[in-house]
């Protein structure tokens, strides 16, 4: 199923350019999230990160230029996603194709020492609250001691009223530079599943569908609610360190 450079860098752009519509203020919070991690991990020789739900490798990319001796663990389930990742960002990380929360999908990592930290952005939302309670408890005995989860999402708010004003602002505030996100998440795959070169990487993906499930759900659990499972699962320091709209970074220290 290998693809070309070329290819692999035309749909990496334009992923990069349709999810701009979704992550208000995409790159700060990309910024932001590695400037956690940097600080985390200041003073530490060959660092080791994973990060979970990886997609193209949009994040891991950008972690391997700020941290070039780090070791990252890019992991998703999306087999094309990974493909692209592999192709376009080879060098940033090595890529694990496991479905997170699953049992098992730890052992699947190959980790041989702790982590220093684990982010994710947009992709623990779609877990139900058991699973992510099981899933920060495995990554909480991942984590070295004053290692960092950093996660970026949209959360929303418990109070019902805050959370609509919330949603608001960051709409607002995505249709101000809304000019250049001419493409959208429904518009990209369907673009995708046009192109023959990744002919077998749609048919895979399509075959593990009931398995994999969609990535683009909104998110269910509230900002709260994450807060407090972290906390349940051994984490001594949650809070938010960076946050517009409904979109927030959390941190979480071990």
């Amino acid at each position: 199923m290998g693809l070309s450079l070329a290819t692999a860098e035309r749909w990496v752009e334009r992923w990069e350019r349709q999810q701009q519509r979704y992550a208000v203020d995409r790159e700060e919070r990309f910024t932001v999230i590695a400037d956690v991690v940097e600080q985390a991990l200041a003073g530490r020789s060959r660092p080791s990160i994973v990060d979970l739900g990886c997609g193209p490798g949009s994040l891991a990319a950008r972690l391997a230029r700020r941290l070039p001796d780090a070791d990252i663990v890019g992991v998703d389930m999306d087999p094309l996603l990974l493909e692209l990742a592999r192709t376009h960002h080879a060098d940033a990380a090595r890529y694990v194709d496991t479905v997170i929360g699953e049992h098992g999908w730890v052992r699947t990592l190959g980790l041989d020492r702790p982590l220093d930290a684990a982010v994710s952005t947009t992709a623990l939302h779609y877990l139900d609250a058991d699973t992510l309670r099981r899933t920060y408890r495995e990554l909480a005995a991942l984590l070295r001691p004053g290692g960092v989860l950093v996660n970026g999402d949209h959360f929303p708010h418990e109070d019902s009223a805050l959370a609509a004003l919330a949603g608001c602002v960051g709409r607002r505030h995505a249709a101000r530079g809304d000019d250049f996100a001419h493409e959208d998440w429904a518009s990209w795959w369907t673009a995708v599943a046009k192109d023959p070169e990744l002919a077998d990487l749609v048919a895979e993906r399509d075959r593990r569908q009931p398995r994999s499930g969609t990535t683009d759900s909104a998110p269910d659990l509230t900002l709260a609610a994450h807060q407090r499972l972290l906390r349940q699962a051994g984490f001594g320091h949650v809070g938010v360190v960076w946050q517009y709209g409904d979109s927030h970074v959390v941190v979480a220290v071990r």
